[in-house]
């Protein structure tokens, strides 16, 4: 796990504007998650209405495609707006599937749902072009099944069989 981010408050509430919403504050080295719960800390944790999308799941080289595309700098993963960003595994592909994710504390596991599509604060806070450019690569949400944390570093993703 490259990036882990859990918010009380919405950092890109209203229309977008010309500055970026601090960060930092949200940034974590470990994510508390609870089974039909979502992401102790965050603000969708517990709501009804985000019991299938509680957590947000982004694969970092979706952003770095976008970067090189948009021939801009890396973007801080953060930015995005994703619980949780990997590296290396096929985000878009867990989209209705159970998955694992265990970084050595047990495993975490997580049923993949909708896309979570991105906003248009994303041409603001990562470049010009950045909405478009991420539909269709900008994670995906997920119900978690069960309690566990997750860590910065590396971890192993499990996906359960089909059927």
């Amino acid at each position: 796990m490259v990036a882990l981010m859990a918010s009380a408050a919405h950092r890109y509430d209203g229309r977008p504007g010309t500055t970026t919403p601090a960060q930092e504050a949200d940034r974590r080295a470990e994510l508390e998650v609870r089974g039909g719960f979502g992401v102790v800390g965050d603000r969708y944790a517990g709501k009804p209405a985000h019991q299938d999308a509680a957590v947000t799941v982004l694969d970092v080289e979706s952003l770095e495609a976008l970067a090189a595309e948009l021939g801009v700098p890396p973007f801080d993963p953060l930015l995005a707006r994703r619980n949780v960003v990997l590296r290396g595994a096929d985000v878009e592909a867990l989209r209705g599937r159970e998955f694992a994710l265990d970084c050595g504390a047990g495993e975490v596991r997580l049923l993949g749902g909708r896309a979570a599509n991105p906003c248009r604060w994303m041409d603001v806070v990562l470049a010009p072009g950045a909405h478009r450019g991420m539909r269709g690569r900008g994670g995906v949400r997920c119900r978690p099944l069960s309690d566990g944390v997750l860590r910065l570093g590396p971890a192993v993703l499990r996906i359960a069989p089909v059927g």
